[in-house]
Formats: C-alpha cells, sequence, structure tokens
C-alpha cells in the first residue's frame, strides 16, 4: 500500500511517502510554485501573504469556487504546510545522497472521504513526480475499482451493530443528490427494488422526503418490525454521503447483506451498475462479521 491511514487526536491523517531522484531545492519548487503546482495539484492555486485561494478546473466534478486557506509553515526547502478549507496539508522534504524523500499528510475533515482521497491524492502524487522527472503524465480514467480498494483496506465499507439496529455510513463522492435519489427510486411509488436487499420483506413507505429521507416499515411474519431509513447528505466541497439504518435487525447475516448492498449502491452511484446478486461475497461478510 502507497497511503496509510492514521488517526491522530481524533482526526483522519493520510500519509503518503515517495523518493524521488532531484535534488531538494528542485523538489520544493515544484511543490510551492503556483506555476508548478497546476501541473500536480487538483486545483489552481493562489498565494498572498498568508492567505491561499484555490479554483477547481471546468472539467473537475464540483464547482470551480474551491474555497480559501491559508499558508501555515514554510521552510524552504524542508516543510510547506497549508489549510485547504477545513483540511490540512503538509509537504516535508528530507534529503538524501540520490535525491530527495517527500511525506505528504493530509488531515481531512471527513474519515468517509479518505476512501477517495487516497486514489486522488496517489494520482497528484504520480503527477508531481512525472513533472518534476520531464515525463508526461497519464491520468487514470477508471476510479470504481481504486475507491474500492481504499474504502475495503480502510473498513469504510463495515457496518455497526448497535442497540437500535445494524447502521451503515457510506461516501458516494460528488454523485448529486437529485442523481442518488433517482437511481435509489426509480420512480417506484412504494418501496424501490434497490431500498431493499433479497433477504428482506419491505412494508408501508412511512416517509419521503426526496432527495434526502426515504424510510418503510420491513416485515417479520407479516407484521411491522422495525423501519429501514436511507438519509442522504451532500455538503459542498466535501460530497455526498449516505446513512442506513435498519432498526431492530442485529447479528452477522444483516450486517453481510446491507453490506452486499452497500457496495452495490455505491457502484451503481459511479455508473456500474452489477448483478446478479453475490451470494459468495455475502456469505463470505457474514462469516467475517461473526468472528468480530
Amino acid at each position: 500500500m502507497d497511503a496509510e491511514l492514521r488517526m491522530i487526536e481524533g482526526k483522519p491523517v493520510l500519509r503518503f511517502e515517495r523518493v524521488l531522484r532531484h535534488s531538494p531545492e528542485k523538489v520544493w519548487r515544484v511543490v510551492t510554485d503556483p506555476a508548478e503546482m497546476k501541473h500536480w495539484f487538483p486545483a489552481e492555486v493562489e498565494i498572498d501573504g498568508q492567505k491561499m485561494r484555490f479554483t477547481f478546473p471546468d472539467e473537475a466534478p464540483v464547482d470551480a469556487d474551491g474555497g480559501e486557506g491559508e499558508l501555515i509553515e514554510s521552510d524552504p526547502p524542508k516543510v510547506f504546510a497549508f489549510r485547504w478549507l477545513n483540511d490540512v496539508l503538509r509537504f516535508e522534504i528530507l534529503p538524501r545522497e540520490d535525491g530527495c524523500v517527500l511525506v505528504f499528510t493530509a488531515v481531512v475533515t471527513n474519515k468517509l472521504s479518505v476512501g477517495r482521497d487516497a486514489p486522488g491524492w496517489t494520482t497528484c502524487l504520480d503527477a508531481l513526480i512525472a513533472h518534476a522527472d520531464g515525463t508526461k503524465f497519464e491520468p487514470p480514467t477508471e476510479w470504481l475499482s481504486r475507491i474500492e480498494h481504499y474504502v475495503r483496506h480502510f473498513g469504510l465499507d463495515e457496518g455497526t451493530d448497535e442497540p437500535g439496529g445494524v447502521r451503515f455510513e457510506r461516501d458516494l463522492v460528488w454523485t448529486p443528490l437529485d442523481d442518488v435519489w433517482k437511481l435509489l427510486t426509480e420512480g417506484d411509488s412504494g418501496v424501490p427494488a434497490r431500498a431493499a436487499h433479497p433477504g428482506i420483506t419491505p412494508g408501508e413507505v412511512t416517509r419521503s422526503e426526496a432527495p434526502a429521507l426515504l424510510e418503510y416499515e420491513w416485515l417479520q411474519d407479516g407484521e411491522p418490525k422495525g423501519k429501514v431509513r436511507w438519509e442522504f447528505e451532500h455538503v459542498p466541497l466535501q460530497g455526498t454521503t449516505v446513512t442506513l439504518v435498519q432498526e431492530n435487525a442485529h447479528g452477522p447475516e444483516a450486517l453481510a447483506a446491507w453490506h452486499v448492498h452497500m457496495e452495490l449502491f455505491f457502484a451503481a452511484t459511479q455508473g456500474e451498475i452489477r448483478c446478479p446478486w453475490p451470494e459468495d461475497r455475502e456469505r463470505e461478510l457474514a462469516q467475517r462479521y461473526a468472528q468480530g
């Protein structure tokens, strides 16, 4: 793995390390000069004293306004650190005989987002090295498998069995709420097929507040046992998240079924519809949850 996730003082911190065959002075210019950063950083950077401003390119999946930040530390050619919105990015350049080591850390706002942050920063650092080497960089065109890799590696896909029922929270990247809602409901007036996994018997819809909330009863032996609730939230410049709760459901089987369902739902939000239901994956997850 080329990315580590650490929790420091309750905050998620991504850490990357790269070896470059260039002097610390050259790497410092690539890391800190806005004219050089445009070749690898995800947004255009303006620095005015301590103040910083970020602008995304037109093709980015977010608004052009990337928000503001501030320069925190600048010790050439060793340390460059700044705040971007609520995230803190730090670059440390360590000299070695044949070049230097670049250590990059990102203190991020939301732990759920590191599944996409990790491949994103990996790509940026690959572009940085290519620019420093004077070679052409071809950015990846496929992101779903890369995000899924880090989501699983960091355990961001796991649900919890709480006193009130099972619960899942997932990052949906930048998918707009209206698109997520349309995907979930598919125009159904009752409980949509995509809102329930094959092992659950849906009852009546109890709340529907497009595009943020869908709630329905689930049945056991024909009687309401509890509710299933889907909640969506979109925060500008942070992305979209989903929270899924099934009340009064417990145990490895319930966790495994919703785990699979959330994997399929996430893939669908990224444009990939997968079927049929992966029974082997469900059994694998049930065993894992049973083992704790």
